[in-house]
């Protein structure tokens, strides 16, 4: 069965890469959620309080990969301890959020938070936000497949290249 997850973990371009090698996972759009802008660009949401968050919205086959899987992913492949911010990229549109569609979705991803809380995984208080979701606007063209198309860009080989290589390595089971 084809379902919708909604995340943001600061750039989107990192969390395309991840989540477009994951088993299951049928698509994965780059885009803007959270906010209150009914037309949000890469531009705007970098310069005025937008309210959006950098986002991917997955399409998955839940027969394949649970959501709650995909939350999994979601907080053991970006730093969800960081309010407002993931490593160099600082402001509200690089904060953590998960968005969830229906009420087990929301239920899924407070429990897989709390487990990780109560375990101090990360050892600093957890800050993702558990958000409904409102509404994606998907990302200016540029930014789709933005990894894949621009491997030799300084920002892939210094920030994704390494963050790739470390979900490889933890997440193989779920590899495509």
């Amino acid at each position: 069965m084809t379902e919708t997850a909604t995340f943001a973990a600061g750039c989107f371009w990192c969390t395309e890469a991840v989540f477009k090698e994951v088993r299951g996972v049928q698509s994965v759009v780059p885009g803007y959620a959270g906010g209150t802008s009914k037309h949000p660009s890469y531009e705007k949401i970098h310069r005025a309080n937008s309210g959006h968050a950098e986002s991917v919205q997955i399409s998955f086959d839940s027969s394949v990969v649970p959501y709650e899987t995909l939350v999994q992913i979601f907080f053991g492949t970006h730093d969800p301890t960081q309010l407002n911010r993931q490593g160099n990229d600082v402001g509200e549109e690089y904060r953590s959020v998960i968005f969830y569609h229906d009420e087990e979705q929301k239920e899924v991803a407070e429990r897989v938070k709390g487990e990780l809380e109560s375990e101090r995984v990360f050892g600093k208080p957890i800050v993702t936000a558990i958000e409904p979701f409102r509404g994606f606007y998907e990302a200016e063209p540029e930014h789709l497949d933005f990894y894949a198309r621009n491997r030799k860009q300084p920002y892939c080989q210094a920030i994704i290249d390494p963050k790739m290589a470390k979900f490889r390595r933890r997440y193989q089971e779920y590899l495509k």
